[in-house]
């Protein structure tokens, strides 16, 4: 029997929680700190409560493993469909919760009426091949960029090098942007799917394109095995809180919540904004970059990268991701480091410059464009995850994560 499966306490586990306790403490230490001292510099009420929202993300992450990297290859691997309905039922909730905060920012949507906070992207060429390349660099590096920042804290070392690559790619989208901007974004077109059709309809709609393929995925749904009957008591409630894996639709409405929230109070949800805009900002600074950048200071939605020389409520969003992830990690005795060799940690940083190429051009990620931009109605959003998951499916059959890195599956 595994020290996992006895649950008996160790020391080891003592000196885990003590960090724990330590690690959740200075973060809700912080969120009080920023409530508190308001507008001031990089504080105020909505970085507090994005703070936590970061936790709450985090450790659902890292509980319900909602990690696309590890939700498609279950799916194109083990054929275990599971995992994509926690993202189904995400996109569900949300749109119903956006839909409502849009019913009262814009009780009758028509024409080019469209929420210009929300992650509502134009439709292009630039965006689907920005999809494909994020989709490769998620299965060579080993995770999308919200995936790798939560498994980072669990010991997965290969993040490192991914999120270098991140940088550089974020670099490279820079540089090619007017470009890309000018010959497939400008102009494009901006679907929404309210537009012209009201909200019930638009809801209904997407509503039945989901349960459409939660019908088809349940030919992948596996049969959960009927489990011995467990007294409740303290070792049960520790194995079902920080050790086996929560639930997939529950994990999911949970994310859909609190995008909603996330959303109502501040802004969609997205992981990349902060760090495209420290790039931004140190090329700009640098002189490699014009100050203004066509697109990105003017009409774009989305993760947008702007010069910025302090935390925004995103970072602060990313460091309760990260900080949440490690406290349930180290509960759950999930903190173990990673092997690393030049093999696995020079395709991760490959595989991060694709993400960050990706993101760039497409105005986010797998949480900034496929969850927000869905939940918000935008065909933006789907077209960006159809494209994703026909790259990662290609890169899983093809066996590009064993290649990348044959460490991890010998």
């Amino acid at each position: 029997m595994t020290a996992e499966a006895a649950l008996g306490w160790t020391r080891g586990d003592t000196i885990r929680t003590i960090i724990a306790l330590a690690v959740a403490a200075a973060l809700l230490g912080t969120a009080s700190w920023l409530a508190a001292i308001g507008g001031e510099g990089v504080g105020g009420q909505n970085a507090a409560f994005i703070l936590l929202v970061g936790a709450g993300l985090g450790i659902l992450f890292e509980r319900g493993r909602y990690c696309f990297f590890c939700i498609f290859r279950d799916f194109f691997e083990n054929r275990n469909s599971r995992g994509l309905y926690a993202v189904l039922v995400s996109i569900a909730v949300g749109t119903l919760g956006y839909a409502v905060i849009f019913s009262m920012r814009i009780p009758n949507p028509t024409g080019n009426q469209i929420p210009e906070d929300a992650h509502i992207a134009p439709v292009s060429l630039a965006l689907v091949v920005a999809g494909l390349a994020f989709g490769v660099g998620m299965v060579i590096s080993g995770g999308c960029i919200a995936g790798h920042l939560y498994r980072l804290p669990q010991g997965h070392l290969r993040s490192i090098p991914a999120l270098i690559g991140v940088v550089l790619g974020f670099g490279a989208g820079f540089l090619s942007w007017d470009f890309v901007y000018s010959a497939f974004i400008l102009g494009a077109p901006v679907p929404w799917l309210p537009s012209g059709n009201g909200y019930t309809v638009s809801v209904v709609l997407q509503l039945a394109v989901l349960a459409g393929l939660g019908i088809w995925l349940l030919k992948w749904n596996p049969r959960v095995q009927a489990r011995p009957a467990r007294t409740i008591d303290g070792t049960e409630i520790r194995r079902s809180l920080f050790f086996t894996r929560w639930p997939a639709l529950v994990t999911g409405a949970a994310v859909g919540i609190i995008a909603v929230l996330a959303y109502y109070k501040d802004q969609p949800l997205g992981v990349t904004s902060q760090i495209s805009s420290l790039t931004r900002t140190q090329m700009t600074d640098l002189g490699v970059l014009p100050s203004f950048m066509p697109g990105l200071d003017e009409r774009l939605a989305g993760c947008v990268a702007v010069v910025v020389h302090t935390i925004t409520t995103n970072g602060w969003l990313i460091l309760g991701i990260f900080s949440a992830s490690l406290v349930m990690a180290l509960l759950g005795r999930r903190v173990k480091a990673e092997r690393v060799t030049v093999l696995n940690s020079s395709s991760a940083l490959l595989g991060g410059v694709l993400l960050g190429w990706g993101s760039m051009i497409g105005l986010g990620c797998t949480i900034g464009v496929l969850l927000s931009g869905t939940q918000a109605m935008a065909l933006s959003g789907w077209v960006f995850g159809i494209a994703v998951f026909t790259a990662a499916g290609a890169s899983f059959k093809l066996g590009l994560h064993r290649r990348t890195n044959p460490t991890a599956y010998n």
